[in-house]
């Protein structure tokens, strides 16, 4: 774990200060929790510009001064009712396909994974990361989710891999991810089959930790955090342990993604254009949301 010499206290709240337009972010000091919250636009998914900030967020924290940090929990949530993340940008898949451009996709790509890495190994500062998902996690919202620590779901929240749809595989973190949490055969069978699965279904297969009912699911996180806080010492250490028996390396992280991506530049016309609707199942899923919202 990387050692941080102390130097002149820093008002975290003031360090974390930034101009983010695609993240809500909000400090609690009593509880050392930062919560994180997804906004992205025009949809619900992983833009160029979420990922933009994301990984400066992710810098910032990596680059705090001070030993020992002032977060203890991370939570990874979404400011969008009924969506969590939809996953990868698809306009950017069909645009770095057609023009030929590996370099760009690869480079969406280790983007997304550099994130979902830091929130596995807890940022190499102890961190404990949550992800609290109320509503639908897709493709690289699922994975985004099981890179953290700890998955808490609200009953209704739907979870899946549709890239089988379009010939391609969840492939920035997906495997590494569920591998960790269930035998890899069940993982395969989670990522090929193409369905949409319960909360409840995947609480009870052991990929959700926290099982909330809905409405609670921010409650079930300050829960966890008050009964977890209390143990903190203990649990930090478990968790240095288990990532000496189960760690996520940013090489075989990468070496997927580059698989990934490979098979991405092969795709045909028709996968383009399961792509495309998916997209504008995106855009209509957020309209949906927003006009829900203006009306509430």
């Amino acid at each position: 774990m990387k050692t941080v010499t102390k130097q002149t206290d820093i008002d975290f709240n003031d360090y974390i200060s930034a101009d983010y337009e695609h993240l809500e972010l909000n400090y609690n000091t009593d509880s050392q929790a930062l919560w994180y919250f997804m906004k992205s636009s025009p949809r619900p998914c992983f833009t160029t510009s979420l990922l933009e900030e994301s990984n400066r967020l992710t810098k910032q924290i990596a680059d705090f001064p001070i030993a020992p940090l002032p977060v203890q929990f991370l939570i990874v949530a979404s400011a969008i009712p009924g969506v969590f993340n939809l996953g990868g940008d698809l306009d950017k898949f069909r645009d770095c396909i057609t023009r030929g451009d590996e370099e760009g996709l690869r480079r969406y790509a280790y983007a997304c994974l550099n994130i979902g890495f830091e929130c596995a190994r807890h940022f190499d500062r102890g961190i404990t990361t949550i992800s609290l998902v109320q509503g639908s996690a897709l493709g690289g919202g699922f994975e985004a989710a099981l890179s953290c620590n700890v998955v808490v779901a609200e009953e209704s929240a739907q979870f899946g891999f549709p890239e089988i749809l379009f010939n391609l595989f969840p492939g920035m973190g997906a495997y590494t991810y569920l591998s960790r949490r269930v035998h890899p055969h069940v993982a395969e069978k989670l990522i090929s089959s193409g369905r949409t699965y319960s909360a409840v279904e995947l609480h009870a297969m052991g990929i959700v930790d926290v099982l909330a009912p809905d409405g609670e699911g921010v409650a079930a996180v300050e829960n966890y955090i008050k009964q977890n806080g209390k143990q903190r010492i203990g649990r930090r250490a478990m968790q240095q342990a288990y990532l000496h028996v189960n760690p996520v390396s940013l090489e075989e992280l990468r070496a997927i993604t580059d698989i990934w991506v490979e098979t991405a530049m092969q795709l045909d016309e028709r996968s383009l254009q399961i792509m495309k609707r998916l997209t504008r199942a995106q855009t209509k899923k957020m309209s949906k949301q927003v006009e829900q919202t203006m009306v509430a």
